[in-house]
């Protein structure tokens, strides 16, 4: 994680100047919100990773010293090999439809904002009909 989170702060960092700079001398507001959104999205991570990191590792100094514990990642170990990080990652979910049922209710939701609130009538119902098969097929361990 600390490697993460020092990627992280150093692009909120980078962002975070070049936002400052722009401001300063391109006097238009859009580009300025949207370097700040890119802080932000370098900031709130690495905050993260590092507040966990040093949780974890129970150590004063960040940068320094070497902790080897049981649920460290191999790129924050210096002796680490390419073969420590091999193996299963995660396993992910087996195929539902219920992603692209609540994607097509929102979608259709977003289009009562534009064409009439008439068309929520179809989203809403698409939308809590997607979260109850969702939570009863998590519950099952299956398709439903």
């Amino acid at each position: 994680m600390r490697v993460s989170a020092v990627f992280l702060l150093f692009l909120g960092a980078f962002f975070g100047l070049i936002g400052l700079v722009y401001w300063f001398w391109g006097y238009e507001d859009g580009g300025g919100v949207m370097l700040l959104g890119a802080t932000l999205l370098g900031f709130l991570p690495g905050l993260y990773y590092f507040f966990w990191y040093r949780r974890f590792h129970g150590h004063k100094y960040f940068f320094w010293g070497r902790i080897h514990a049981a649920g460290e990642r191999p790129s924050d170990r210096e002796d680490a090999e390419l073969a420590d990080g091999a193996g299963n990652i995660d396993s992910f979910p087996g195929s539902s439809i219920w992603p692209f049922v609540m994607g097509m209710g929102a979608f259709v939701t977003v289009l009562a904002l534009v064409f009439g609130v008439w068309l929520m009538f179809i989203g809403v119902p698409l939308i809590l009909t997607a979260l109850t098969g969702v939570t009863a097929e998590s519950r099952r361990g299956g398709h439903v």
